[in-house]
């Protein structure tokens, strides 16, 4: 039996996550749940799960009411979920908090499951070194990523030529370039095909987290940005594809569920029943692409070329972005805002300090400091 501590437990992919081991408590137990502030939620999951270690970000009102585990409590209590005694940690923590995260479980040699995208982002360089001179193995929970995984029999190491992003275009992808820049946050979040957290949905009508994705492969598959592609496509069927060198192409598919690609993140040596409806290819009339609007989504060529330019960069254009999308959901900042300060930031940005954590953390802080100087001007 596999044990996980799950990080994010009350947010969409904890919750699926939850779902996945609900079906399946003859493979897995949850060793250690943690939680930003929902404490009600996270109540009635400890009280299903039963495990022995629980934190929240906030303070514990009742912490009774959580019997026997061990509470941790403040900004940084998740690190206490991750514990000696786990095998498996699921890391879906919104934006940065993920990369203390994932390297706490790699000093602990744990493997990690990968929702929060950003530690890659950010530290792609810095943790895959890390995993790989801990042993550690990185799996994706992400449609995307776990599609170009199960494309490749589970084997990062397999050769390819080209790796294909696909991309629904999120809630404005009907929109022209110039009613976006009236759309509203309340607009943003509703996406055609798929049910997610805020924060991932206001990236995915940006295309801000294609971009991450772009990142985020080159350091999952090892591989440089000329081998990666994005391309838009509405139905979300395809989640990505892989071309070989002899020009054939493999891809998966399914109708959009999370489930599957966080099964096969906690277990990739079996494939568990899923949420997800068989597909009709009789009924399937549609499967359309196209290429990505760089007039309309320019934050993807933005986060592409940070991701290029490699270093601190990526850093900056996450921690920018967490700003900027906070505060369009908050309706202080217009749509087009969003852009303009990942844009400002990065070209404000001068400095050339060496990877490292500590070096990070400053970057973020300056991309931070920044975005909301610039909502203080607007």
């Amino acid at each position: 039996m596999k044990k996980l501590a799950i990080l994010g437990s009350t947010g969409s992919i904890g919750t699926q996550t939850l779902n996945v081991v609900r079906r399946n408590q003859d493979k897995y137990k949850v060793v250690s749940l943690s939680a930003g502030f929902n404490e009600v939620a996270l109540l009635n999951q400890v009280k299903e799960f039963s495990p022995t270690v629980v934190t929240l970000g906030d303070s514990f009102k009742n912490p009774s009411a959580f019997g026997g585990a061990t509470l941790f409590s403040g900004k940084d209590a998740y690190l206490n979920a991750i514990t000696d005694d786990v095998d498996l940690v699921v890391v879906a923590l919104v934006g940065f908090d993920g990369l203390k995260a994932v390297l706490k479980a790699i000093e602990l040699k744990k493997d990690v499951a990968l929702a929060t995208k950003e530690a890659l982002v950010v530290g792609g360089a810095l943790v895959m070194d890390y995993a790989n001179k801990n042993g550690v193995k990185i799996t994706p929970i992400d449609s995307e990523h776990s599609a170009i995984w199960q494309a490749l029999n589970f084997d990062f190491s397999t050769p390819f030529r080209r790796i294909i992003l696909t991309a629904s275009g999120g809630a404005f992808r009907d929109n022209s370039y110039e009613e976006m820049a009236f759309l509203t946050a309340k607009d943003a979040l509703k996406h055609p095909n798929w049910q997610m957290g805020n924060k991932i949905t206001i990236d995915c009508a940006t295309l801000v987290n294609k971009g991450f994705e772009v990142i985020e492969a080159k350091w999952l598959y090892n591989t440089d940005f000329d081998k990666i592609d994005a391309i838009i496509h509405r139905e979300s069927i395809i989640h990505s594809m892989v071309e070989f060198y002899d020009n054939s192409i493999i891809a998966q598919l399914s109708y959009p569920t999370m489930e599957i690609p966080i099964a096969l993140a906690l277990d990739s040596t079996v494939r568990l029943p899923s949420n997800a409806k068989p597909i009709d290819f009789t009924t399937l009339k549609n499967l359309s692409f196209d290429v990505i609007d760089g007039k309309k989504f320019p934050c993807f060529d933005l986060v592409v070329s940070a991701g290029k330019l490699g270093g601190l960069y990526p850093a900056v254009v996450n921690g920018a972005n967490e700003v900027a999308v906070e505060a369009f959901i908050k309706g202080q900042i217009k749509y087009n805002d969003i852009y303009a300060i990942l844009n400002e930031a990065l070209n404000a940005y001068k400095y050339t300090d060496k990877l490292t954590l500590e070096s990070i953390f400053n970057a973020d802080s300056f991309a931070r400091e920044y975005a909301k100087n610039y909502i203080l001007r607007k």
